[in-house]
């Protein structure tokens, strides 16, 4: 089975963290992804749909609070999860994506220069060289 969840988007709100009585902290703030189209009459149409993200990895969780702000273009990947609660005797619900405490990906994507923050590496973040052809010319074989 697979639970895997990729978005490319800007977020919604500068990132929060909270932090649970046993001592674990998650972060989370929102994002949105837009489709854009024509339509049949050569009207430009978007549509943004809002994503609710908690990060629980700490090392993901540390770049969020260092370097994520409102209007951030960032590359997220994740699982689906589905909680309930109770408020005022009413059971409600919420689906976010989260990055686990093992794993997840973050990918800040704005231009002062991408960062890469990955399944939990302990490298919590890799400059990514500016041209692609840098890496061409330095295989490793």
């Amino acid at each position: 089975m697979l639970n895997k969840v990729q978005l490319i988007g800007n977020v919604g709100k500068d990132p929060e963290t909270r932090t649970f009585q046993n001592g674990g902290k998650v972060c989370n703030f929102t994002l949105a992804t837009s489709e854009n189209w024509k339509s049949k009459d050569g009207e430009r149409q978007t549509k943004t749909e809002w994503h609710n993200i908690a990060i629980f990895n700490e090392h993901i969780r540390h770049i969020a609070e260092s370097y994520v702000t409102k209007g951030s273009k960032i590359y997220l990947e994740g699982q689906l999860s589905t909680r309930q609660w109770e408020k005022d005797g009413e059971t409600r619900y919420t689906t976010e994506v989260v990055l686990k405490q093992f794993n997840g990906e973050l990918k800040l994507l704005d231009s002062k220069g991408e960062q890469s923050i990955s399944k939990g590496n302990p490298a919590i973040a890799m400059a990514q060289p500016q041209h692609k052809q840098e890496l061409e010319d330095e295989i490793p074989f």
